[in-house]
């Protein structure tokens, strides 16, 4: 049996189903952090594995993989910044206690 690219895109909706429900369930800001990390990998699976299976001879989808790849870098360091400076100041990283911006 060869693996072809239905199963990478079902293991890839796979993962960023588990990502959004780790999004829309948890509390914790720092598990929401690492759940969008998991739901941008499962796009870098897909788009990698697009590109292998549509255009073999282009690098187009390893490409676009590395930048989300430093995007979510980005991310997570800003993000957990933020969470650290929350945390400092409200000494809580619940999501339902950040009420810095409401008036």
């Amino acid at each position: 049996m060869t693996v072809g690219l239905a199963h990478y895109l079902v293991l890839s909706a796979v993962l960023f189903c588990i990502g959004l429900y780790g999004v829309l369930a948890r509390r914790n800001a720092v598990v929401i952090l690492m759940c969008i990390e998991i739901m941008l990998n499962a796009v870098n699976i897909a788009l990698v594995a697009f590109s292998r299976y549509i255009v073999p001879m282009f690098l187009t989808g390893q490409i676009f993989a590395i930048f989300v790849i430093v995007v979510a870098a980005a991310e997570a360091a800003v993000g957990i910044a933020i969470i650290i400076t929350i945390h400092r100041r409200r000494e809580s990283v619940d999501v339902d206690k950040f009420d810095l911006m409401k008036w």
